[in-house]
């Protein structure tokens, strides 16, 4: 039996949270909407009404800053370098893929998961609209070789088109040496390719976050609702960008979302410090 820190099945039971909040606000289809996600929903509202009143942000408020963050980097990376392939790692619910092959029909998009989710999700897309050029495999982030691992989706793509990896919601359901291995192989991976990139939210340890009380309390919250631990990664941004370094990427850069205010759509600000960040790490051959 695997132990929590490594059974990624219990981050899908976040995924089908995640799933309803995008279509809350208006990032997604209904057929992307579970019954999970809606008991979700209704189960933290009491809890989200705390952290508003007690932090001035609540769960869905962190949620809507990473996505909206990550999105702009991706569109930035289609629409200024070029990038034909994205693979998005752990999808779940996510209706990224979805929305961006609507916008970008030449993308050709892999969604990777494990298999039950994997299952879920192509039903799902075939019911609002699977076009060419899209499709769901599965994989196991944590396998290091093998059919079902990074390595194996990478290596059907075209090596000689710029590619993306993405991640939301997934890295700090690991601890950090463990996720580490992971974007080691991603940097390895993708050295196979001219230009390659990985995008993905990360939640540091911000000791001195005037909220981090309430950080904690958040820490605690997801780690029962996913029956395991939810660890915080790195002290600083500058230690996020050497750590990423370290692991084999060439240039990362690390974003806080409030640096976007007033420049995005479906960015909520808030009047507290941000409390994710948003990774950008590129990679050259």
């Amino acid at each position: 039996m695997k132990s929590a820190s490594t059974d990624t099945s219990r981050i899908s039971v976040s995924a089908h949270y995640t799933g309803y909040i995008w279509y809350k606000h208006g990032l997604s289809a209904r057929g992307f909407v579970t019954r999970a996600g809606q008991f979700a929903n209704a189960t933290l509202a009491p809890v989200n009404a705390l952290l508003r009143a007690l932090a001035g942000a609540d769960i869905d408020i962190f949620l809507l800053q990473r996505h909206s963050v990550i999105d702009h980097q991706v569109k930035e990376l289609i629409e200024k370098e070029g990038v034909t392939q994205v693979v998005e790692l752990a999808c779940g619910l996510s209706p990224r893929g979805y929305r961006l092959k609507q916008a970008y029909p030449q993308l050709r998009y892999i969604e990777g998961d494990l298999p039950g989710m994997a299952a879920r999700k192509k039903a799902l897309l075939e019911e609002v609209g699977l076009v060419e050029g899209h499709e769901v495999r599965e994989c196991n982030i944590l396998n290091a070789d093998g059919p079902a691992s990074i390595g194996a989706l990478l290596s059907d793509l075209d090596p000689t088109q710029p590619t993306l990896i993405i991640t939301e919601g997934l890295v700090n359901y690991f601890e950090l040496d463990e996720i580490r291995e992971v974007w080691s192989r991603m940097a390895s991976g993708l050295k196979a390719f001219p230009k390659g990139w990985y995008v993905t939210d990360l939640y540091p340890d911000f000791a001195e976050h005037p909220s981090y009380r309430y950080v904690k309390f958040a820490q605690k919250l997801v780690g029962l609702f996913t029956r395991g631990q939810w660890p915080l990664h790195y002290p600083s941004d500058t230690a996020i960008k050497e750590g990423f370094q370290e692991d084999g990427f060439d240039d990362v850069e690390v974003h806080d979302p409030a640096s976007f205010y007033g420049k995005l759509s479906h960015l909520p600000e808030v009047k507290i410090q941000t409390l994710v960040r948003i990774i950008k790490a590129g990679i050259s051959r």
